[in-house]
């Protein structure tokens, strides 16, 4: 009979230490991605310093959970700190929520290592929940401001650089919009992960956890990315040729580095100020994801083929994205099947 693992007491400082580690190996091995690995390092870094570095993990109760979610949640948002204005306010429910979620992680892993007798999150107090709808930045789009971003020109303004990159700038907002990638598997997309065929061009995508789901392009889709490859990429990636991830690296900056998230919705921003002005409205590209499932679902999709387009393991999860289109319920009145009844 194999005995139990013996309980280890180590300081809350040495289990996140340990902890990270193990993230980082994860990243290494494409089970997390590098953004969601930053998250887990600063969620479970503010943790450790809330609760005290040289404290026994093993000692710290889900009422100290409690007090340290309070702590967090009442210190000002970095967000809006800046050097001569005053603090921002206290962090937000959705914000605390995805910090107590890291710090769920972060027990269950210690809990499986035997740092803990048991798990304190089951005696903390369940997360709050998270009132009003999402700001219009990360909400879908309408039908006609998405193609309005799809077909606005570019600005010629050949005195600046980055305006040359408009080929790169025309399929990252189409792929965005037609797909619904999450912005860190486009960034982290290598050429490899794409196939060109006569007639047909697929896209390996690498998803949350591991996971990858491959989408062919549609001609016009397949267009653009032939466009890039041909016409703009090989100037871009010559420019650090001794650069090993930019020559895997399927988009590229200006400098001929892989482009990150940042830069992503950068370019994101500039394209939505050259839509017409009844269109305009600020959008980052989870609003672009949300308008994928939305239209996709209104055009008649079936909500399971949406599902594994986003790559969701379940299809409540694309239910979240599904935001509300304009008229649709009215649309659902007049074609409601005991409307002609009344008459």
């Amino acid at each position: 009979m194999v005995a139990p693992p013996r309980l280890e007491r180590i300081t809350v400082a040495e289990a996140t230490r340990r902890y990270l580690a193990a993230v980082e190996v994860e990243t290494i091995r494409g089970v997390l991605s590098p953004a969601t690995a930053r998250s887990y390092t600063r969620d479970v870094t503010e943790f450790g310093r809330l609760t005290g570095r040289d404290r026994i993990l093993d000692d710290v109760t889900g009422a100290d959970v409690d007090t340290v979610l309070v702590r967090y949640q009442s210190a000002p948002d970095a967000r809006y700190t800046d050097p001569g204005r005053k603090p921002g306010p206290g962090r937000s429910t959705a914000t605390v929520n995805r910090f107590r979620q890291s710090v769920t992680r972060f027990f269950a892993y210690a809990a499986r290592e035997c740092w803990v007798q048991a798990d304190p999150m089951q005696w903390a107090a369940p997360p709050a929940k998270v009132r009003g709808t999402l700001r219009t930045a990360r909400t879908a789009l309408s039908a006609g401001a998405a193609r309005s971003l799809l077909t606005t020109p570019r600005s010629e303004n050949p005195s600046r650089p980055d305006q040359e990159l408009a080929l790169r700038d025309r399929l990252v907002v189409a792929l965005l919009l037609v797909l619904g990638p999450r912005v860190s598997e486009l960034a982290r997309t290598d050429v490899d992960d794409v196939a060109r065929e006569p007639g047909r061009a697929t896209w390996r995508i690498r998803g949350k956890g591991g996971n990858t789901r491959t989408v062919t392009l549609s001609p016009p889709l397949a267009r653009a990315l032939d466009d890039y490859l041909t016409h703009l990429r090989p100037a871009l990636a010559a420019k650090r040729p001794k650069d090993d991830d930019a020559q895997r690296a399927l988009l590229l900056s200006w400098r001929g580095r892989r482009i990150d998230t940042q830069a992503i919705r950068a370019l994101l921003a500039r394209a939505v100020a050259r839509m017409p002005a009844p269109y305009q409205r600020e959008a980052t590209p989870h609003a672009l994801r949300h308008t994928t499932a939305t239209l996709l679902v209104a055009d008649g999709w079936d909500v399971k083929v949406v599902a594994e387009l986003l790559g969701h393991a379940s299809i409540a999860t694309t239910g979240v994205y599904l935001d509300r289109i304009e008229g649709e319920l009215a649309a659902a009145i007049r074609s409601h099947p005991l409307a002609a009844a009344i008459e």
